[in-house]
């Protein structure tokens, strides 16, 4: 009995040990990918970018507390909308909304097109739930994506109505656009069939976004789009304080045209992170901003958004205790 007993202990200290290692390895992993990404980016000069910050007097008490207000906004919508929709099988705090939102960001950073959010989340909650939370999920990343597109294909209407698109390009974004179509049109067709993904049928998925409750719905997406105007409105921030000449409704179009291109057009061709940033500088080439402003810009909002909520996700999962109901 005390050999089993010693056995059984021996298993379980195993065990945390390996979630110990796993839990190192993700933050380490996050951070290397950060430090990789700021240093180490063949697109951008860090010297060249620090010296481009203290010329437009962009490191100040005043702009750095506006940044960073945006940025707590920016996350504690998505906190609040990740506390919605899991209100759906479960009542949680705000505080736990924040803390795994925060944690499934650290995860996910070094995942690619941050698939590892939704194990990430999966985790925190018995097994018998674990399903339902990869769905709602996907519904919370689907009324962002949701929004991105709306407010995008407005800002893509100005922009090709407004500027001479290249041929090319444009016949790009119509296949890009007439993409979005035909994938909407085919998850309505399929989720009448028995087509399964993995197991995982159409029919089951429709059903599962049909059983959840109006309200839950209607917050989400007004979540999301609130979301997306701080978002928004601090990249066009960024341009004010980089005296970037375009006015407000000419840099709306741009940004939000540059925000429906980088999320909808990679997950059609799978674009790696150097073309996604080369989007924002095509974009801003028809107003003539400098390039290095352009990627300047995109990296600051890269940094508040993902790379420092990430490091303050990095001890909500050094802290994180594994569910094994």
């Amino acid at each position: 009995m005390t050999k089993h007993n010693s056995m059984y202990t021996l298993r379980i200290r195993s065990k945390q040990i390996a979630f110990m290692a796993v839990k190192l390895a993700i933050v380490f992993g996050a951070g290397f990918f950060i430090y990789q990404k700021l240093i180490h980016n063949d697109t951008l000069d860090f010297d060249y970018f620090l010296q481009l910050l203290n010329d437009n007097n962009a490191i100040t008490i005043t702009n750095i507390s506006i940044l960073i207000v945006f940025s707590l906004l920016n996350w504690s919508l998505e906190s609040l909308k990740w506390k919605v929709l899991v209100n759906e099988i479960k009542v949680i705090s705000y505080l736990e909304a924040f803390k795994q939102s925060l944690s499934s960001l650290t995860t996910s950073i070094i995942t690619p097109n941050r698939i590892g959010e939704y194990g990430a989340k999966a985790i925190h909650y018995p097994k018998i739930y674990r399903k339902k939370i990869l769905g709602l999920n996907l519904v919370g990343n689907l009324a962002q994506l949701s929004a991105t597109i709306i407010f995008g294909i407005i800002g893509l209407l100005y922009v090709t109505n407004t500027y001479d698109i290249p041929l090319f390009y444009y016949k790009a974004i119509r296949f890009g656009v007439l993409g979005i179509v035909f994938m909407y049109f085919f998850f309505i067709y399929s989720s009448r069939k028995k087509h399964t993904i993995k197991g995982y049928s159409f029919s089951k998925l429709s059903r599962f976004f049909k059983n959840l409750q109006g309200q839950t719905i209607m917050i989400t997406g007004c979540l999301s789009a609130f979301k997306y105007i701080v978002f928004a409105h601090q990249f066009y921030f960024l341009i004010w304080l980089f005296s970037i000449d375009v006015s407000y409704l000419e840099a709306m179009a741009f940004i939000t045209s540059m925000y429906l291109l980088v999320s909808v057009i990679p997950t059609i061709f799978v674009l790696d992170v150097i073309v996604k940033g080369s989007v924002a500088v095509w974009l801003f080439s028809f107003v003539g901003a400098n390039e290095f402003v352009v990627i300047a810009i995109t990296t600051i909002m890269w940094l508040f958004n993902f790379a420092f909520p990430a490091t303050i996700g990095s001890y909500f999962v050094l802290n994180f205790k594994l569910n094994q109901e």
